[in-house]
């Protein structure tokens, strides 16, 4: 698969992008015209740093308003694009992109189109150059990949081809079985980009909202399949305008893009009938989360320790050599390490007390970390002392780690590292809690697409659609990842408001992490009154909040009270209930839910809004 990306996806100047986009392996790149009339060189200068970085110059673009046009408009359009072909010949640029006339001048007359087209064709030949057409979807007489081909191939011209892009033909709803038409010799490049389902005018969709393939919620990879059908071998390059990668950093935007055509790559090859052959080992298959690792302190051990019992934890055993404590419940694994060195130690320097790691038990883990590496996924190698178990993992958000941790092994592995027992001097009540529901993972708004990307494409995770919770100082934007079986759920959160509860998260924390944990429970009073008479410290719910649920869900008077007593926070979708409960924050960092789920799928997004103004309220003592 060749793959490019416009220099107009990525921020910063021409040279750190060309640099960025060649450090993210992609082979080529397409000089958007902004970028090189910004640039203080010639183009030629501008083709010597893309030869020294090894990168093809794919295309020049954009070229608009020539076809069709009235004269004088048509004389001076002909002008125009041969000081074009003056800069291509420089810049080394084979091809440029011609997008469907928007002017309002464009005249609805076929045949003009068409000779427009042809004298365009052999004056680019004449010049050894191409030009590839495009049908923009909100082009004035041509919007759909379907006319813009029959202009093509009506020209006739080996100099005039034709460009696809996946937002253009996908966001108007336009069938991709209709590019099976379309001779594979004509279609000089293929452009790349998703977006999520918004309703709202093509040109501001298509300008502030596209993202990587994999993010968003078009038919990309039957668009990709349709495409490789035909027998195209070209160029596939990301064409994406996006605010938040604008904002964010290009070399992080550059290896997301070069890992969604991979993984857009891989999904159309394992396609039954496909017409590709995998090339990198499948996605990961997990549906277990078999451990969360906390860093801590001794000191902030012993607090965390204190109310792991209180959710009825019970420590079952020390690391053979090093502070590191397991503590059990149900299916559920918690470790406190209070190492003084390693990566977790130094993890505990930088955030303080918190998740520095989840352990994932995997089908084989050897094909997962070939996958890591082949989508550029860092890895991570830890040296282990004496008759020390090898755990390895990846680079996940906010520098923390995903363990692989083959399935069956588990057992042996506890056994072997943690044979040191515990003395049981701070257990509490079980609350019956039995297995990790969801673990809540906050970031920046800007880091937000790119962890969903890593979910999707390492792990082959689906995406429920995204949401907007409204924290009392602003929105925050919430999505969840889940694996196909839903045995891992990852509920990812950022904020554009620097108030909101999770931007002072991410701020106090220094990065991006775990915020929440969630775990199952089988009869949620059960657990409530357990909690309580563990002395957990609860997080109150104001009283308003049961008016209107037994309002609104028409409940049971008793049921409310109920919920009420225990700070039970409730949600119904149809006949499925959901009963989740919240610890204070620990450390002002991580915080524990209890939820039981009858039927219920979602998250409880109706009661966010109460969740996080309750805790915006909580003041905790100073540190």
């Amino acid at each position: 698969m060749k793959r490019s990306i416009a220099t107009v996806s990525l921020s910063g100047t021409l040279e750190q992008k060309l640099a960025a986009v060649a450090a993210a392996g992609f082979q080529g790149v397409e000089i958007f015209e902004t970028d090189l009339i910004t640039f203080p060189g010639r183009p030629r200068d501008v083709a010597a740093i893309a030869a020294d970085l090894g990168l093809t110059i794919t295309l020049f673009q954009p070229f608009r308003d020539l076809e069709a046009m009235p004269e004088p408009q048509r004389t001076r359009a002909f002008e125009r694009m041969e000081r074009k072909f003056d800069v291509m010949a420089e810049l080394g640029a084979p091809l440029v992109l011609l997008c469907s006339n928007c002017s309002p001048l464009a005249l609805p007359d076929r045949a003009r189109m068409i000779a427009d087209l042809h004298e365009l064709g052999d004056r680019a030949a004449a010049r050894g150059l191409k030009v590839g057409y495009e049908a923009l979807a909100w082009g004035l007489h041509v919007n759909d990949h379907r006319e813009a081909w029959s202009l093509v191939r009506d020209t006739d011209h080996p100099a005039i081809g034709l460009i696809l892009d996946t937002f253009h033909s996908l966001s108007r709803n336009i069938p991709s079985s209709s590019i099976g038409d379309i001779r594979p010799e004509k279609l000089f490049l293929v452009q790349v980009a998703d977006a999520p389902r918004l309703d709202m005018d093509l040109l501001q969709w298509s300008r502030h909202f596209r993202c990587m393939p994999g993010q968003g919620d078009l038919a990309v990879t039957d668009w990709a399949e349709a495409i490789w059908r035909t027998g195209y071998d070209g160029w596939w390059s990301l064409e994406i305008f996006n605010d938040r990668f604008r904002a964010g950093s290009a070399s992080s935007v550059a290896q997301d893009g070069n890992r969604s055509l991979l993984a857009l790559h891989d999904a159309v090859a394992r396609r039954p009938r496909s017409p590709l052959t995998p090339q990198i080992p499948p996605p990961v298959h997990s549906e277990r989360m078999a451990f969360i690792e906390f860093a801590a302190s001794h000191e902030e051990a012993a607090a965390l320790g204190q109310m792991l019992a209180a959710l009825g934890f019970r420590a079952t055993g020390r690391h053979r050599r090093k502070d590191v404590t397991r503590w059990c419940q149900g299916d559920i694994n918690i470790v406190v390490n209070s190492e003084p060195e390693g990566f977790a130690h130094s993890f505990d320097i930088m955030h303080g007390a918190s998740v520095c790691a989840l352990g994932l038990e995997v089908d084989d883990v050897s094909a997962g970390l070939e996958r890591a590496r082949a989508l550029g996924v860092p890895l991570f190698e830890q040296a282990v002392g004496r008759d020390e178990m090898e755990l390895p993992g990846v680079r996940a958000v906010g520098g923390s780690l995903l363990h692989l941790i083959a399935k069956g092994t588990e057992d042996a592995v506890w056994a072997h590292e943690f044979p040191v027992p515990v003395a049981a001097d701070r257990d509490g009540q079980p609350l019956g809690l039995t297995q990790i529901d969801h673990v809540a993972q906050t970031m920046t708004h800007e880091e937000f697409l790119s962890w969903q990307l890593f979910y999707v494409t390492l792990f082959g995770m689906t995406k429920t659609p995204q949401i907007d919770i409204a924290d009392t100082l602003g929105l925050v934007h919430s999505q969840a990842v889940e694996s196909p079986g839903k045995g891992i759920r990852i509920t990812l959160n950022g904020s554009q408001s620097g108030q909101t509860l999770s931007s002072r998260f991410v701020q106090h924390y220094f990065g991006a992490g775990v915020q929440h944990i969630a775990f199952a429970c089988p009869d949620i009073f059960a657990a409530a009154a357990a909690a309580s008479a563990n002395g957990l410290d609860l997080l109150p719910i104001p009283p308003n909040y049961y008016d209107d649920i037994e309002a609104r869900f028409g409940l049971d008077p008793v049921l409310v009270d109920r919920l009420r007593a225990h700070n039970i926070l409730y949600d119904r979708d149809g006949e499925a209930e959901y009963f989740q409960l919240y610890s204070r924050a620990f450390a002002r960092r991580v915080f524990f839910e209890v939820v039981e789920r009858r039927a219920y799928q979602g998250y409880g997004a109706a009661n966010a809004v109460v969740r996080l103004a309750a805790q915006a309220r909580f003041k905790p003592p100073a540190d």
